[in-house]
C-alpha cells in the first residue's frame, strides 16, 4: 500500500485564503495562525523602537518593519513567512 501524500501548498495557497486567516507556508505545508495577542503586541513593539533607535543611533542604513511584512527567500513559492519584525539592510 503506497504511502498517501501530502498536499504541496503554495504561495497562491496563502493567497486564497479568506481576509483575516493567517497561516506561513514552510517547505510547501501550511501553518495556521492566530492573531497575536495583547502581550505578543507589547513585545513587538518594544523591539520594533529599540532596534530601530540602535541603528539611528549608530547612524545605520536599515530599516526596521514590524508585521505583517511578508518574506519571500530564494523565489521559492513554497515559503511564505511573516516574521514578528523584519530589519532589512539591502537597499
Amino acid at each position: 500500500m503506497p504511502l498517501e501524500q501530502k498536499k504541496q501548498y503554495t504561495v497562491e495557497d496563502i493567497y486564497a485564503l479568506p481576509d483575516g486567516v493567517r497561516a506561513e507556508l514552510i517547505d510547501g505545508e501550511m501553518y495556521m495562525t492566530a492573531p497575536p495577542g495583547l502581550t505578543h503586541q507589547r513585545l513587538v513593539h518594544f523591539f520594533d523602537r529599540v532596534i530601530g533607535n540602535y541603528i539611528q543611533n549608530k547612524s545605520g542604513d536599515c530599516e526596521v518593519f514590524p508585521a505583517p511584512f511578508a518574506v519571500f527567500l530564494n523565489n521559492d513559492d513554497k515559503l511564505y513567512v511573516e516574521h514578528d519584525i523584519s530589519v532589512i539592510c539591502d537597499k
